[in-house]
């Protein structure tokens, strides 16, 4: 049977201190207060060091707490691309109208700028003529539309859109041609009366493909038909597309990987202004280049305002911080998608250093493999493309062309993983460990992941012209239909 416990007795008044006995109780019962708060306090603090002590490193403890699904997994809720025609499309008409066009830029800027005129040429019911390619950019690129493109495949294609042709017709080689540089963002109204130049001429000569379709407010077929131009019809030519996968697949031999769009390069960072980090030496040579370069209209530019604003790419040195602090181990192999870095090891090895696992097309290639595209910019970042879009995590340091069309392919193939860092705010982080008033850790961590929670590609609708744009100038600040094909291109799950 249990019984009730009375409380212990009080101490007998010999085992107090001989000097607290004299004292009246109250000043004892104080006394005794502060003793037990200090033990308190004291515990509380050896409790501390020992948790501080026992605690692992930052990398290993911080890489226990980030799951692999954090780290690697897509989530792309039940949307899937949709480019099917509606009811109301129909079978192109057969038009003695040519439309010529040069398509200008870089791999990406041409590809985008193909797809748009596929859709002009519907438009205007023209028969499109196989384009040529820029070589005039800062590459230099020879190449051909068949020695980047699968050109049998691109006619093909889109046979049931439009009528394709490898060339004009001998009898009009010598005609008159309007030359016609068609308004940036148009939508299918100005096109519908660009089709009277056809009662003057029967070809018309674009020289520049680039945006030459406004993002939204297009019929939706018009819409599907840029995506099937883009992500069907101009597949890659069977050498580049072989010679990607081979890359994938040795990449993926050692499990997940990372593509990082590197855009720490000569051209970009002389264009951008960025020279953060760079000696005066180099920070002279880019400026002279801009200086020389003609379409370049900006000139004088404020490097740290540029910084400050988010608009320089990320450094090596920066990204292998962010990487870390997202939680990505060492061990993580990572592919740089890039030309060549500007200072080459002097500025890679900080990175490097993070994440020894770094690989490029040159390392996984054999000279052999590469000796075919060697000299030709455009067919090398083909392949940077290829394994982009296939990787398990896309990363931009800088939001260019090539960042833009890979973030919306991913997207269309069901929102594969692609985290787009905020510069701007990583700019601050930066500067705080920078002055030594941050240090790596937790904290960075914590600070770094909240701040890219919703930056990793889930599927959300294209951002309209932001808050206080007007007239045309505000279709420049709408976000890039090849950026983000949703809702046109992208459905939901039983939805098209």
């Amino acid at each position: 049977m249990l019984t009730s416990r009375s409380p212990p007795p009080p101490p007998p008044s010999s085992s107090l201190p001989l000097r607290l006995r004299s004292l009246p109780p109250s000043l004892i019962s104080t006394y005794a207060l502060l003793l037990l708060g200090f033990s308190a306090v004291l515990l509380f603090f050896s409790h501390r060091q020992i948790a501080e002590v026992d605690r692992p490193p930052f990398s290993t403890d911080e890489h226990l707490q980030v799951s692999q699904e954090q780290l690697w997994d897509s989530f792309g809720y039940g949307y899937h691309g949709c480019v099917k025609p509606t009811s109301k499309y129909a079978a192109p008409q057969r038009m003695e109208r040519y439309l010529t066009v040069r398509s200008n830029g870089g791999l990406n800027q041409m590809r985008t700028g193909i797809s748009d005129m596929v859709a002009v040429a519907r438009l205007m019911n023209a028969t499109l003529v196989i384009p040529q390619l820029d070589k005039r950019s800062f590459w230099q690129d020879s190449s051909t539309f068949a020695d980047i493109f699968d050109e049998p495949h691109f006619i093909k294609a889109l046979q049931g859109d439009i009528r394709i042709v490898k060339e004009l017709p001998k009898e009009l080689e010598s005609t008159p041609r309007a030359r016609k540089h068609f308004t940036s963002w148009s939508g299918a109204g100005y096109y519908e009366e660009m089709a009277q130049l056809w009662k003057d001429y029967k070809v018309i000569y674009v020289p520049k493909s680039d945006s030459r379709l406004a993002n939204n407010d297009l019929p939706i077929d018009i819409q599907r038909l840029r995506c099937r131009a883009l992500y069907h019809a101009l597949q890659f030519a069977p050498p580049i597309e072989n010679l990607g996968k081979k890359l994938v697949e040795r990449l993926t031999s050692h499990g997940r990987y990372i593509a990082l769009h590197l855009r720490y390069e000569k051209d970009m960072l002389s264009f951008t202004g960025c020279t953060y980090g760079l000696s005066d030496l180099e920070a002279e040579e880019l400026r002279r280049m801009r200086e020389s370069t003609n379409h370049w209209k900006l000139k004088d530019i404020n490097s740290t305002e540029q910084r400050i604003s988010g608009y320089c790419p990320l450094t090596p040195k920066e990204v292998g911080i962010f990487l870390q602090a997202l939680g990505y181990p060492p061990s993580t192999w990572i592919y740089i998608a890039s030309g060549e870095i500007y200072g080459g090891d002097t500025y890679i090895s900080n990175l490097r250093s993070r994440f020894p696992n770094l690989v490029t097309k040159e390392t996984l290639a054999t000279k052999e493999e590469l000796g075919k595209f060697a000299s030709h910019a455009s067919q090398t970042a083909a392949l940077d493309y290829i394994i982009s879009v296939e990787s398990d995590v896309f990363i931009p340091s800088y939001t260019g062309n090539m960042a833009k069309a890979v973030e919306g392919h991913r997207r269309f193939l069901g929102h594969r993983k692609t985290i787009t860092p905020d510069r701007k705010g990583l700019v601050e982080i930066f500067d705080l460990i920078e002055r030594g008033e941050l240090a790596e850790g937790p904290q960075v961590s914590s600070l770094v992941t909240q701040m890219h929670k919703f930056r990793q590609g889930a599927p959300r609708k294209r951002y309209s012209s932001l808050p206080g744009s007007k007239g045309r100038a505000r279709l420049r600040t709408e976000e890039c239909f090849y950026e983000n094909p949703l809702p046109e291109c992208i459905c939901l799950t039983g939805k098209h």
